[in-house]
């Protein structure tokens, strides 16, 4: 989200094949003549043409031809060529070293434009408002944060930092690199604020996990009158699916139809997402069916769609129309695929897939592919296949790829191997929280609280802070959020008596709590209640008492849903005859009439 001030490096003329006529036609100034040939150059053979004959008439160690010469390779991408005539010319401007670090930056060779930056400095020149943008983007580019603060000082000391281009710049900078606090400082002081660096911002919140911020910024800039560019709309709509902001998202869906942005293939893709995510899975197939010019992304985004809500054969079927219309798949897209079979049980289609991959398309596969298919033997109980398929990869397994697996322990209740890959994840990742959950629900469901509770002594040792589950809710546009027992909600009350009816009833249609997913160390009578104020619970409790009759419930948690909590909310959406969508870390849950879409599969 750079800004851009372009510099004229050369006039577009095409440069005349060099012979010695063309030269001697000026015959009374051939240090002008060169330097006019140099300026309408426009092909990379005809200048290293000229530039052999600059040296053959002994012109070369011409400042204004060397410089003009370095100009020309600039201007055709040849960067090395303009390196090396840049270090032999005495004393460059200001200008070229602006244009040299710009280039470099801009080609994505960060590290040698902050290297050129650093001799400007040494050189005793000062930068200047058109030198730090594009020392900033090389920070960003290479997420140098410490970098990017010396540049950001040394532009407070050279009095640019108010400058519009460089505030915009190290907003973005700041952005990209995580510190999106700093960002929004840099920002609330500059003293004009323009569309790039209102983009920049709402980027930097969306890329960073900050939604909620994300949307709030958005709503900042409409205010301002500053219109939404596409990056501004792919953050919000981004963000929108992380929250399962359905009623926002749709306003947002709106807006880009009002404004043209839907014609756009990756807005109209983001939008499919945005829908997918938030468990309307019928706007998405609508968006996509709507779709023009669909490419591989937006075919990609659809068979995640899918895969989300645990629709394989459709996701399979999608890439099959998908290569049937001529486009070649992707690594993303077999990502989907393989995940869609994955969240359906398909184990032999998986296998299909895993091979056609590297057989049919000549894709090789990545961690993300292996991580798939262990996943995939996991959840059908295939735990020797899971484990060659690792023990066989071409790379090293990461800690993510062996998560997979032991989550498959705890499914099919391995203890023994569980105990062994959770004791080689610890090592590879000893502070995710996760792995100790998974390796703990594993010793309780066979009732070894002495292991939970060693286990949970190992947490504490290593300073390891479970992960606290959250439930995220929409009502009247506004997201609300809970926590496991939380009562800070102004209807905390209402919604804690409402689960105690719910419990009553849940109990009569034959609801027995599953203890294991509470605590051990108190009584079951206690256990059974921290039980029903899971997040998920307290939210779903929270749309019941406030959404209108026939309303579905959509909930968004970051963690996985429990055992106990899937079959009580089965229970729940059959006392009270409502749809209760739900999307945890894995998939989506469907929950009606005491079924759910996934057939007790996740």
């Amino acid at each position: 989200m750079i800004p851009y001030r372009s510099i004229s490096l050369s006039s577009s003329k095409a440069l005349p094949f060099l012979t010695c006529k063309s030269l001697s036609s000026s015959s009374n100034s051939p240090h002008s003549h060169f330097l006019a040939l140099l300026q309408s150059c426009s092909h990379p053979s005809h200048l290293k043409q000229l530039h052999a004959k600059i040296i053959t008439e002994g012109l070369q160690c011409s400042p204004s031809i060397l410089t003009a010469a370095t100009l020309s390779y600039i201007s055709l991408s040849s960067l090395n060529s303009a390196l090396h005539l840049f270090r032999i010319i005495p004393n460059p401007c200001p200008f070229l070293w602006n244009v040299m670090i710009r280039s470099y930056s801009t080609h994505g060779e960060f590290h040698l434009s902050l290297l050129l930056y650093s001799n400007l400095l040494s050189s005793h020149l000062s930068p200047d408002n058109f030198t730090f943008p594009f020392a900033l983007k090389s920070c960003a580019g290479l997420n140098n944060l410490n970098k990017g603060r010396e540049v950001h000082q040394h532009s407070i000391c050279f009095g640019c930092h108010q400058d519009l281009f460089v505030d915009a710049a190290l907003v973005d900078m700041y952005c990209k690199c995580g510190d999106v606090n700093t960002a929004r400082q840099v920002f609330d002081q500059m003293p004009k604020r323009d569309l790039v660096s209102y983009t920049s911002m709402i980027s930097g919140y969306a890329h960073n996990g900050y939604s909620i911020e994300t949307l709030d910024f958005f709503s900042l800039m409409q205010n301002s009158d500053v219109k939404a560019n596409r990056v501004g709309l792919l953050s919000v709509f981004l963000a929108c699916g992380r929250l399962g902001a359905l009623r926002k998202g749709e306003c947002f869906h709106n807006y880009a139809i009002q404004t043209g942005f839907l014609e756009d293939i990756l807005v109209a893709t983001a939008v499919l997402d945005m829908y997918a995510k938030c468990g309307s899975l019928v706007m998405a197939k609508l968006i996509f069916d709507t779709a023009n010019c669909k490419d591989v992304v937006c075919w990609s985004a659809m068979i995640a769609s899918y895969g989300y809500h645990g629709l394989g054969n459709d996701a399979i079927n999608t890439f099959n129309q998908m290569v049937e219309v001529g486009l070649k798949p992707n690594h993303a897209t077999f990502t989907s695929l393989l995940s869609a079979c994955s969240h359906s049980g398909l184990l032999e289609e998986g296998k299909r897939c895993f091979t056609s991959m590297q057989l049919k398309y000549g894709i090789s596969p990545k961690l993300n592919h292996y991580a798939c298919m262990v996943d995939i033997f996991g959840r059908a109980g295939k735990l020797q296949e899971a484990q060659e398929l690792i023990e066989q990869m071409p790379m090293e397994p990461d800690s993510s790829l062996w998560g997979s697996l032991l989550g498959a322990c705890q499914i099919h209740g391995d203890l023994e191997l569980g105990e062994k890959i959770a004791d080689r994840i610890m090592k590879l990742d000893p502070q995710n929280s996760g792995y100790y959950v998974l390796l703990s629900n594993i010793y309780a469901a066979r009732s070894r609280w002495t292991d939970v509770e060693q286990l949970r002594k190992k947490m504490s040792g290593r300073r390891v802070n479970k992960e606290q589950g959250i439930s995220l809710i929409e009502f009247n546009h506004q997201i609300y959020k809970f926590g496991m027992g939380e009562r800070s909600h102004s209807q905390s009350r209402e919604i804690y008596s409402y689960l105690e009816k719910l419990s009553v009833l849940m109990k009569q249609l034959g609801y027995i709590p599953l203890l294991e997913f509470s605590l051990h160390d108190v009584e079951d009578e206690n256990k059974e209640m921290a039980l029903s104020y899971h997040s998920e619970r307290l939210a779903i409790a929270f749309g019941l008492i406030n959404m209108n009759p026939g309303t579905p419930i959509r909930i968004v948690k970051n963690l996985r849903v429990c055992r106990d909590c899937h079959n009580a909310i089965k229970i729940i959406s059959q006392i009270v005859g409502r749809v209760i969508i739900i999307r945890d870390m894995n998939r989506f849950h469907h929950f009606e009439n005491g079924l759910c879409s996934c057939g007790d599969y996740w």
